[in-house]
């Protein structure tokens, strides 16, 4: 046990180092995102590349383990929670009442790309596999179902170092990636069952089938209205701690609780903690969540893309290199068409069915549990598993630089999204005579929303502006060079007008006893020649 722990802080320490500096020289240098540092860092460390190597009586850093996983259990513990920490996140980070909106053209995004990915991919197998006659045999039911999954991660990662997250494409790119995965596990269990049946000559169950893809989609559609309408209710409470830390902490072990429920329900993990994140992102700690989630995220989501890069095998990959390649085309196809076009049907323009389109290409976890599940029940060999790694590395490759470049430019959305009705927002103004006496009566305005119970998050912009929020109520501070402004619904103006009238009186208080206090050089000529007397 020694032993292990000790390579397992080995392991660990590597890819950190590895991961932060190809992260950093990928992102800085290169211009590209960063989780493709990350996930190259992997490949080459990795127990098939330069982890193998022995390292005198230590032995190989990253020995390659037996089975479709090959690194240890241990450090695949890890980056699970990486990737539970990251979709959590993820689902903090998106709009709530965006992603509600868009849900059902997500659902249409994703539908697509299941249906016509599915068949593509399986087409494709029974086209050119010579062993393959029929689109019901089990290796042509996996490779298509493999073509379904879209990697929520990589994607997510990708939106939200683009600050993409919340829009409309990015929105309807999250719940289709969900929708997606949620439909993939279905599927596996679908083909499963087939393929059980089809390798050992009987007939088709499908009344079991079918009971466990409507436990699936139950389980979901329950956890997505339950966390919705509960969070709320659950922060209120946890807020009586009266630490922001506790309550982060109690909601990201809510997340490894969906998360494992989620598991066994027969979904991803990664579903749990997206519907977490989601369910908590309208409250009004979220932002306080979210900080303190990214600084844990920061150590162990790097491990989550480093685990996914040590999953390519070079050699299996090489051995099917011709097919391999054609069916990732194909795959890309599938996904670019079968997305894209539908969102041509759902508002959105060429551009922004584009972006949904190489937003869905990535494939990462999922794709692996399929192409495992298929490999360890005997329905495909090593050869197509090869050429499902194949897949998930070349979109895993290509599809950051490619989303990163597809949001340049303007709207993917026809429709310009609707704004708050001008009657129903309201806006304060207040002149001061300077900048520090404008920031002055900012940071006391801020210091009395805070012993009122409310959370203030700074928003990142060319003008400095704070979000002031407790519950329902929210509305935006800014500071304009001497001018103070105040944002947002009129049945707060009256709260927030009270809150500023209070400051200011405090304000001017402190200002008369400024003035009663004894002439500022006087008392600096008496402080210097006290120094001196004591010398």
């Amino acid at each position: 046990m020694a032993h292990e722990m000790m390579l397992l802080a080995l392991q660990l320490g590597v890819i950190l180092v590895a991961t932060k500096l190809n992260g950093w020289f990928f992102s800085r240098k290169l211009k590209q995102p960063k989780v493709l540092g990350e996930l190259v860092a992997g490949m080459v460390v990795g127990p098939y590349v330069l982890g193998a190597i022995p390292l005198g009586s230590l032995g190989a850093l990253f020995p390659p383990v037996v089975g479709t996983v090959p690194v240890s259990p241990e450090l695949y513990g890890i980056a699970t929670v990486g990737s539970i920490l990251l979709l959590f996140s993820s689902g903090l980070e998106t709009d709530l009442p965006t992603f509600l909106r868009f849900s059902g053209k997500a659902s249409v995004v994703g539908l697509g790309g299941v249906i016509v990915s599915f068949l593509l991919g399986a087409g494709i197998t029974v086209l050119l596999h010579p062993a393959v006659h029929s689109i019901m045999e089990p290796e042509a039911l996996f490779l298509g179902t493999i073509c379904t999954a879209t990697s929520i991660g990589i994607t997510a990662r990708i939106l939200g170092e683009t600050k993409k997250i919340s829009s409309p494409e990015g929105v309807t790119i999250l719940a289709a990636a969900v929708l997606d995965d949620v439909i993939s596990i279905v599927l596996l269990s679908v083909v499963v069952g087939i393929s059980a049946v089809e390798m050992g000559g009987g007939s088709v169950a499908w009344g079991g089938i079918g009971a466990v893809a409507l436990k699936a989609v139950g389980f979901w559609a329950v956890c997505m209205v339950a966390g919705i309408l509960v969070a709320p209710h659950l922060t209120k409470r946890m807020k009586r701690l009266e630490s922001l830390g506790v309550v982060a902490e109690l909601s990201f072990g809510i997340a490894l609780l969906l998360a494992g429920l989620s598991e066994m329900a027969g979904l991803a993990m990664i579903i749990g903690a997206y519907i977490t994140g989601l369910s908590f992102s309208q409250t009004d700690v979220s932002a306080e969540i979210t900080e303190r989630v990214k600084a844990v995220g920061e150590y162990f989501i790097p491990v989550f893309f480093a685990v996914m890069g040590m999953m390519v095998d070079f050699k299996a990959v090489g051995a099917v290199l011709g097919f391999g390649i054609l069916f990732s085309v194909i795959a890309f196809a599938g996904k670019l068409i079968g997305c894209g076009f539908p969102a041509l049907f759902v508002g959105f323009n060429l551009k922004g069915a584009f972006r949904i389109g190489a937003g869905m290409l990535p494939r990462g976890e999922v794709t692996l549990i399929v192409a495992g599940i298929g490999l360890a029940s005997g329905a495909i060999g090593a050869d197509m598993f090869g050429v499902a790694v194949m897949t998930m590395l070349l979109a895993s490759v290509a599809a950051p630089p490619l989303l990163v470049q597809a949001f340049k430019g303007g709207s993917g959305y026809r429709k310009k999204l609707e704004e708050p009705d001008a009657g129903d927002v309201v806006t304060i103004e207040l002149d001061f005579p300077s900048e520090r006496a404008a920031d002055f009566l900012r940071r006391s305005l801020a210091d009395s929303f805070r012993s009122e119970g409310f959370f203030i998050r700074t928003i990142e912009g060319s003008v400095k502006s704070w979000q002031v929020r407790k519950e329902e109520m929210v509305f935006v501070m800014k500071r304009q060079g001497s001018k103070l402004e105040f944002t947002g619904k009129r049945e707060h103006e009256a709260f927030v007008r009270l809150m500023l009238m209070e400051s200011l009186v405090d304000f001017q208080e402190f200002v008369d006893s400024l003035k009663s206090m004894e002439q500022p050089e006087m008392m600096g000529a008496g402080l210097l020649m006290n120094m001196f007397a004591q010398k």
